[in-house]
């Protein structure tokens, strides 16, 4: 395959990666009086790679026939599904960002420019075919990560929040280090195709420990159990734009590389790591929904909902089947569009001096100061919740249906049980906002552009989202066909 196509496959990656360095130059010469227009580019630019990646989408065969660079990284239908979502979450918060960090005079043209290399990274990390090219979009993901966490240099929970996550995340990617350096001693490849025909040759104990380390490593990006002690801490301690970036695009890219990792190529040895998934995935949903029970910080709670919607999503994985992929990516995009808007009404929820609100006593009878802003949040924490008619039921029904058609059924019955408990601490923000009474002020109006992502969000979460099921169903099957023609 010549470059010019190699490169017409990575456009997404290159595009976004020139407009980063472009704006740096500006971010430079201009300082922070830029920060605006540099986030309005950064907006469109994410927005053009999204468009671009839909055009990639081949909707006739499920697959773009596109292996770039030697089969380093793969252009197909999963990849593509996977990034729209990236590129999308990623705009949406850097929409709603700006008001949150000029409140304090902290907002800097750096912001932007570190979403825009973080989503190349993610970008790399979907489509990787190799478990160099894998490493290297993680790392540059988690390398703007890092310094996003701890971005307000004068608030002490956020350098503790960026600290953790370093430490931490170094140590995740030891893990990973180690289980590649051993599925490469193992196998004689980097390359998924390689390994996978290694694997179907010969599967040793040793290759195994490869993968369960490779996969443990993946366990930390994705805040699964018992790898998810970084996630509360983190979440209440980064700035809330950010907490909620982390929880939505770089946990679709975590998974989407899990996914690919799982089913390429460990794909031919699902028997070797199924339990390790099914461990992973009962454990997120319990430990979720239990350490979420005594939560007051909001954004300790999302992070503990984020761990169990993470187990939910791990049920796909366990079934090991193209309709397990499909299950796992629907779900997906409900808890992107869920977790988007929840963050989203967290933002809005102001006290009259610009102080951000966080906990529950903050949004006590909310529905009598902000009506509007505690129904949508009602829906969304429903829809969360997995309570029917709202499009957050669908996520759940999805995945439990591949788990049964697995011959799963325990799992999927454990997992539906499981998930009424996590419906007690969703039910408490409706108790909260609706029966109690006021305790604090709330700022009476939001910014416009906060209201259009979350109207946005909650009509996804409304009973109008069934309309997406038909096209959704067709996408993720699509994409998860993916693998099945690259093998």
């Amino acid at each position: 395959m010549d470059y010019a196509t190699s490169f017409y496959f990575t456009a997404t990656e290159i595009g976004l990666s020139l407009a980063g360095l472009a704006l740096l130059l500006v971010a430079g010469w201009q300082g922070n009086k830029s920060a605006r227009t540099v986030t309005i580019i950064s907006v469109a630019a994410l927005f053009g790679a999204a468009i671009f990646s839909i055009g990639l989408f081949d909707r006739a065969t499920g697959e773009v026939a596109g292996r770039a660079f030697g089969d380093l990284y793969r252009a197909d239908a999963f990849g593509s599904f996977a990034k729209v979502l990236i590129y999308v979450a990623a705009a949406a918060v850097l929409i709603v960002t700006p008001r949150f960090f000029e409140r304090i005079d902290a907002y800097r043209a750096e912001y932007p420019v570190l979403m825009l290399f973080n989503a190349v990274g993610m970008g790399m990390m979907v489509s990787a075919t190799d478990l160099i090219t894998l490493y290297i979009g993680l790392e540059m993901s988690s390398l703007s990560s890092y310094v996003l966490a701890s971005f307000l240099r004068n608030d002490e929970r956020s350098s503790e929040a960026g600290l953790k996550y370093f430490v931490l995340g170094a140590l995740a990617s030891g893990i990973i280090l180690y289980g590649i350096s051993l599925v490469y001693g193992f196998t004689g490849s980097t390359n998924y195709a390689g390994i996978r025909a290694a694997f179907e040759a010969s599967f040793s104990t040793g290759a195994l420990f490869g993968v369960v380390f490779v996969l443990a490593g993946l366990a930390f990006k994705i805040s699964a159990v018992p790898f998810h002690m970084w996630t509360p801490d983190v979440y209440e301690g980064a700035p809330t734009p950010v907490t909620a970036f982390f929880a939505s695009a770089p946990k679709v890219a975590a998974m989407g590389m899990l996914l690919r990792m799982a089913m390429d190529p460990f794909g031919g040895e699902a028997d070797a790591w199924r339990q390790i998934v099914i461990f992973a995935a009962l454990a997120s949903i319990v430990v979720g929904a239990l350490g979420a029970i005594g939560q007051q910080n909001l954004k300790r709670l999302l992070a503990y909902s984020s761990i169990n919607n993470v187990g939910f999503i791990m049920i796909g994985l366990a079934a090991a089947t193209p309709a397990g992929v499909a299950g796992a990516l629907t779900y997906l995009a409900i808890y992107v569009a869920m977790t988007i808007g929840s963050f989203t009404a967290l933002l809005m929820l102001r006290a009259p001096d610009g102080t951000n609100l966080e906990t529950f006593a903050d949004i006590s009878g909310l529905s009598t100061k902000r009506p509007a802003l505690a129904w949508s949040l009602l829906a969304l924490m429903f829809s969360l919740a997995g309570i029917p008619p709202l499009f957050g039921f669908w996520g759940k029904f999805v995945v439990f249906q591949a788990a049964v058609q697995a011959d799963l059924v325990a799992l999927a019955a454990i997992g539906i049980a499981a998930s009424v408990i996590g419906a007690f601490y969703y039910l408490k923000f409706i108790k909260v906002m609706f029966f109690d009474e006021p305790t604090r002020e709330v700022e009476a109006t939001s910014p416009v552009s906060h209201w259009v992502v979350l109207g946005i969000c909650v009509a996804i979460m409304s009973p109008l989202g069934y309309l997406l099921t038909v096209p959704l169903g067709e996408w993720t099957a699509q994409a998860a066909a993916s693998f099945v023609a690259a093998m």
